[in-house]
This record gives C-alpha cells, sequence and structure tokens, in this order.
C-alpha cells in the first residue's frame, strides 16, 4: 500500500510539473509582526495586486511587496547553485484596527483575535534535500515528510494563533537521479521551492490561522534569505533587508528583536538567530557585539509583561540528539551561550523570561530546572528529517548549560506538533500538550512559575 500511495504521489508531482512552472492558486495569509500588529499577505501569480474589502467598506489596494524577480546567484552552501527565480509576486496591507474580516476576490480571511489563548507551535517543517550531507528525504511520500498530514490534524484544533520558530524551506538541492521518493522536487531558494516546502502543504492554516513566525539559519541570507524577507518577515521589504547582495548581509541576518503580545500578562519575544555560529564567539567579533546589544534588548522588551516567552531557533537550554540513548550532551547554541553568559550576572537576561521556545534539533524537548532557569520547550519535530535518539531519562544533577541542573526532563522523538493554552489569568498554570501526527495526545506538560511538569498519555 505504501509503494502504491508513493507512486501516486510521484505522478501527481509529474502532472503538476507537466502544467507549467506555476499553475497556482493564490493564498491568503497573516503575518504577525510587532506590538501586535497584523499583516495581511497575497501570494500570487498575477504581475499586479488585487484590491481588499475591510468588512464591508469599500476596497482598495493592496500593496506590492515584492513582484517577480530573478535574483542572482550566490555563494552558498552547497555546491549545486542556481539563481533564485521568484516567479510569485507577493502583496500586502495592514490590518485596520476594528475590522473583522478581509475579502480578496473569492478568499475571506478573518481578522486577528485581540487575544490568543489557543496557539500551535511548530519548526522545522520543510523536507531536507541537502547534496553536501548526502541526505535526501522523501517528499514525495507522505509517511517520510508528514508536514502536511501535520497540519490537516493541527488545523482540527481551530488554534488561534501559528508559531512557526524556523526553519520552513530544506530543498536546497536537486534529487538524485534513480531516487523516486523525491523525483521532480523544485529545488533552490525561488518561489517553486518555497511553494512546495511550505506554502502548498500549509495552506489550510495559512488561510485559516493568522502566524507568527521565527527566522531560522535555513532562512539566513546565505540560504532562503531572500525567500524569507520577500513572503514572512514582518517589516517593510527594503533592498538592504532582502538578502538579494551579499554586502548587505551583516545589516540582514540581523534583524532587530520584537514583542508580539498575547493578552495583557502575556507576550512573545522573538530573536533572529538564524545566522549564529555553532562555536562560542569571541567578545571582539562583530557578532558578539550585535548579539549582546540585542540580548539587552530582550530583557528590556521582557520587562513590559508579567510572562515573556522566548522564541529563537537555535536552543539555549536543552539536551542534544545522539547516535546512541547513552550518549549525552547539551544542546543549547555555543554561540549564543557566550553571548548570554558574558552579560551581567546581577542581572541575568533571564529574569524578566518566563519560558523559553525553539526549534532546530529535530525533537520534543520539554525541561524545567532546579535552579532558576526558565522552562526550555524544543519543538522541531514537525516534518524535517529526523537525526539522533534522545535518552528518555537524564542523570541526576544533569547540567545543560553551567548551572542549569535539569529537574524534569520529557522527550518525544518521533513527529508532531504542540498545542499552547494560555489563561487569561495571570498567576493560573498554561498548559502545552504534544501531539503525534495521528493527532493522539503524546504528552501534557502544565507550565507554572517557570516550570513546567510533564505527563505522559
Amino acid at each position: 500500500m505504501r509503494r502504491l500511495l508513493l507512486q501516486f504521489n510521484l505522478l501527481l508531482v509529474l502532472a503538476i510539473s507537466s502544467w507549467g512552472a506555476f499553475a497556482f492558486e493564490p493564498i491568503a495569509y497573516t503575518v504577525m509582526g510587532p506590538q501586535g500588529a497584523g499583516v495581511l499577505r497575497w501570494l500570487t501569480s498575477a504581475t499586479s495586486c488585487p484590491e481588499v474589502s475591510w468588512d464591508s467598506r469599500a476596497p482598495v489596494r493592496m500593496d506590492m511587496r515584492a513582484g517577480p524577480h530573478d535574483v542572482a546567484v550566490r555563494t552558498g552552501q552547497q555546491a549545486d547553485q542556481k539563481s533564485a527565480q521568484f516567479e510569485l509576486a507577493v502583496c500586502e496591507a495592514a490590518w485596520p484596527k476594528g475590522v473583522q474580516s478581509a475579502r480578496i476576490e473569492k478568499t475571506v480571511t478573518a481578522a486577528p483575535k485581540q487575544k490568543f489563548q489557543r496557539i500551535l507551535v511548530i519548526a522545522d517543517t520543510g523536507c531536507r534535500m541537502k547534496a553536501s550531507e548526502n541526505a535526501f528525504q522523501d517528499c514525495n511520500d507522505p509517511q517520510a515528510w508528514p508536514f502536511a498530514k501535520i497540519v490537516e490534524r493541527a488545523v482540527q484544533h481551530k488554534p488561534d494563533l501559528v508559531v512557526h520558530i524556523g526553519d520552513l524551506h530544506y530543498r536546497e538541492s536537486p534529487c538524485p537521479e534513480g531516487r523516486a521518493g523525491c523525483q521532480q522536487s523544485p529545488w533552490g531558494y525561488g518561489s517553486d521551492a518555497w511553494v512546495a516546502d511550505f506554502f502548498n502543504p500549509a495552506k489550510a492554516l495559512l488561510q485559516s490561522t493568522p502566524w507568527l513566525f521565527v527566522r531560522g539559519n535555513h532562512e539566513s541570507c546565505a540560504r532562503a534569505g531572500q525567500g524569507w524577507f520577500r513572503y514572512l518577515d514582518p517589516s517593510p521589504f527594503q533592498s538592504n533587508r532582502s538578502c538579494d547582495l551579499p554586502r548587505h548581509d551583516e545589516v540582514a541576518d540581523f534583524t532587530p528583536p520584537f514583542a508580539m503580545p498575547l493578552d495583557a500578562h502575556t507576550q512573545f519575544v522573538v530573536f533572529d538567530s538564524s545566522a549564529t555560529a555553532g562555536k562560542s564567539l569571541s567578545p571582539d567579533s562583530a557578532m558578539f557585539k550585535t548579539y549582546q546589544q540585542q540580548m539587552v534588548d530582550v530583557t528590556r522588551l521582557a520587562a513590559d509583561k508579567a510572562n515573556s516567552i522566548f522564541l529563537s531557533h537555535h536552543p539555549l537550554l536543552a539536551v542534544a540528539p545522539s547516535k546512541t540513548r547513552t550518549a549525552l550532551t547539551p544542546g543549547g547554541n555555543r554561540a549564543l551561550l557566550s553571548v548570554v553568559n558574558a552579560l551581567d550576572t546581577q542581572t541575568p537576561w533571564f529574569q524578566n523570561i518566563s519560558y523559553l521556545m525553539h526549534g532546530h534539533i529535530h525533537a520534543f524537548e520539554a525541561v524545567s530546572f532546579k535552579s532558576h532557569h526558565p522552562a526550555s520547550f524544543v519543538l522541531g519535530n514537525a516534518g524535517s528529517a529526523m537525526e539522533g535518539v534522545l535518552p528518555a531519562t537524564l542523570p541526576a544533577d544533569f547540567e545543560v548549560a553551567p548551572h542549569a541542573v535539569v529537574d524534569h526532563f520529557t522527550t518525544q522523538p518521533d513527529y508532531g506538533f504542540a498545542l499552547l493554552d494560555v489563561s487569561e489569568q495571570p498567576n493560573a498554570p498554561w498548559t502545552l500538550t504534544e501531539f503525534d501526527v495521528q493527532g493522539r495526545a503524546v504528552h501534557t506538560c502544565t507550565l507554572l512559575n517557570h516550570k513546567t511538569t510533564c505527563t505522559a498519555h
């Protein structure tokens, strides 16, 4: 049965490719940004922007954010290189206050809610095709790449908001000859790969729910950053923040942190770690100084609400997967930790942070500490190929970083997604439920006072 399904999907891909580069149905979606500002976007194969009607108001023309454009080849991480062809245009219009819905052509989209209480959290969703690691996922097989199935299950929970913590784009190299599982897949950094890897499988959630995007290392300027700024970044599109030209990377790879409120007491604080290195940084380096100032900004932003959830793609406090369940390695990003550890120890950066949420590690983790560190969640298991295994338990007093002594650890090594239910009451517990691909609850975690405990189902 699985072989027949794989053959059917391959035939479908071949049929779609024969229609031309883009027999594309437009997609409406909302991107949330600083201070809860929502921007309605329209991804289209047309070369002009449509009108949008807010409620029953007279229609107004949407602005062209970025039109069709071919971007010259950049030197990247893969031997296979080609120009990024953006055949699709993206239009946009800011959501006015007080409206309930928007209509673009025949598509009706609900306005973002004033409060967000049920939040879908995912990360690392794309289908891996990377020649430099000889890593090729079977993108045509929904069992091997289950992102579309996860979207199908998740949309049934009717979340108020979707948070994607980075690494949406993985199709960086062409599928090898003879590998049926990814044959005819688009690759590279243009519109066709973005549509295959994200927009098509995520369409049901994109059109029903606003999204908050966090940038991952796959969206850095050396990789898929051009598509990131065209399609997903919440700020206005600017030529020097587009990743089109390498000379602007020192600006484009370090977008400033921002806060996105959920209600009067709670907010997300979004941090762009896309360009971070894997090694500790020298205090004299430009990257260290940039991240240091941004971490100070995070502390300032977090002071505005009683509860702040820090979002960055790269984990700070986590356990790394390995080839065996007995090997234990801290999984925090050493570059970011070198910056955090250099800040004033009398006023640590996380003093106003309630919880940490990350991607990058392709697993589910929930870690709580005996020390005053905020509980940490890793949610990078929403589609991209799994990497290694995590131990079911940790030894007593295991430290994932200096002085970060683990008190509670839960993991789920298979694909899935998480729902965070936030209480409107400032001191009430929250719940985070981890589901598998079939939509079955696997773990339920209670979040209270910077800590978490999880129960298996």
